[in-house]
């Protein structure tokens, strides 16, 4: 009989993507996937440490699993497991820990733990980040999901104060370039029209591969693949979005036009003391160098409010600059000190209140413009691809846009994982209403 294995993951989309590969592996193990709840001989949580409220959640999910699946071994891997694995190994619902640096020996480590007839692992497998490995190149399994997410980079060579993602993923590497390819092309088969390159620092791709390449180089392949109409890329920093970049997405038929670009702190005095590699100057260049590119794209940005140190000045430069660039939505993240890093052992840190307040403050704002932004679509014709789900409250199909905006309209299922074009008639909350205008050919 196939074992059977359910897989939960907490974090970042490259998570999301780990699993994914995490599940091919175990899959060509004989392991048969089952949904959480279902009976199951293991169950794999890929943590997040990214905040200290994603730690909260790690262990809400840890106890879920065991609570769940009373009679499963508990396999722990992921961000929190590689940073903290004693406080990890302190939870009695654990039976396995495996880091980041462990996560391609995973489905080994699984067996072994299952199969009473061979020795054990050890309860702990956490290596170390500090040698270079490779990205793996493992396929992705095949889903029925309108949109692919590919992982072409993982790690990070900067030393950002508040970030412990570095000590977590390990140096920058990256997944050569015709690897991608390969796997993108087979996505595109499987009937994804719409693929998103993701990675821990994307625009670093291709630095550390030799020969060298770059992003704009993997935009440039990716454009020649057969049947792909939509590429979309995750976040990028300022400094990596060049002439040469910008020109390579402008020239391709099949880049989305939606960019997520990371701001942290509108206060270049913020900027330096967080380590980030560029000014608002800068950004507000790349800003514009993508806007004139791309007219009327989506815009996103993280914010980090509540940094220590940052005064009351600081934190009024960042909602003047958020409030004066054309973002249609922000993510806004309180500080959080994450142990090990430069910003967790500085003394002048906020009151909770004061970092609650201003993420508030900050968020009321990125509402404010996501709203503008809905009400500008009011009347266009949009580009949509339609998502695998229904709305839960309408029943309404809900098509993502090409500038990240999304839409309910009626329709079939037999829309699914179609590209459409839309009519935006009016918002509907954080989302769009609008009318099926024609299915666009495959």
């Amino acid at each position: 009989m196939s074992r059977r294995v359910a897989l939960t993951t907490l974090g970042c989309r490259l998570n999301q993507v780990d699993t994914l590969l995490l599940q091919a592996g175990l899959e060509a193990r004989g392991f048969v996937t089952v949904p959480l709840g279902a009976p199951a001989d293991v169950v794999v949580v890929n943590t997040c440490t990214v905040t200290a409220r994603a730690e909260f959640s790690d262990r809400q999910a840890i106890r879920r699993a065991r609570r769940d699946h009373p009679h499963a071994r508990v396999v722990v891997t992921g961000c929190w497991a590689q940073t903290s694995a004693a406080e990890v190994a302190r939870l009695d619902e654990v039976d396995l820990i495996v880091g980041n640096a462990d996560k391609p020996r995973l489905p080994d480590l699984v067996e072994r733990l299952l199969d009473h007839a061979s020795a054990a692992p050890p309860r702990v497998s956490v290596g170390s980040l500090t040698e270079r490995h490779s990205a793996p190149t493992l396929r992705l399994p095949l889903s029925g999901r309108s949109r692919a997410f590919v992982k072409v980079q993982d790690g990070c060579q900067h030393r950002c104060a508040f970030c412990i993602v570095p000590l977590a993923r390990g140096a920058s590497r990256s997944v050569p370039l015709p690897a991608v390819v390969a796997q993108v092309e087979a996505l595109v088969e499987a009937g994804h029209a719409e693929v998103v390159l993701t990675g821990i620092d994307l625009g670093h791709y291709g630095a550390d591969l030799r020969p060298r390449t770059t992003l704009a180089a993997l935009v440039e392949a990716l454009g020649g693949v057969r049947d792909l109409r939509w590429l979309r890329l995750s976040s990028l920093l300022p400094a990596y979005i060049t002439d040469g970049l910008v020109a390579a997405l402008r020239s391709s038929a099949v880049v989305a036009p939606h960019f997520h670009v990371p701001l942290q702190s509108g206060s270049d005095r913020v900027l330096r003391v967080m380590r980030r590699p560029y000014t608002t100057e800068l950004y507000r260049r790349v800003v514009d160098r993508l806007l004139t590119a791309f007219p009327g794209a989506g815009l996103g940005a993280d914010v980090l409010v509540g940094f220590p140190g940052e005064t009351e000045r600081d934190f009024a430069e960042t909602v003047a600059l958020v409030d004066a660039l054309p973002f249609t939505y922000l993510h806004v993240f309180p500080y959080s000190a994450r142990h090990g890093t430069e910003a967790a052992a500085r003394a002048d840190r906020l009151t909770p209140r004061t970092v609650a307040h201003r993420a508030a403050v900050t968020r009321a704002l990125g509402e404010v413009k996501a709203a503008a932004f809905r009400r500008r679509l009011a009347g266009a014709v949009e580009d949509a691809l339609v998502l695998e789900r229904r709305d839960r409250d309408t029943g309404d199909l809900i098509a993502l846009t090409g500038r990240y905006a999304e839409v309910l309209f009626a329709g079939p299922d037999a829309l699914m994982r179609r590209l459409v074009r839309v009519q935006i008639a009016e918002t509907a909350g954080a989302r769009l209403r609008g009318r099926l205008v024609e299915e666009r050919a495959a």
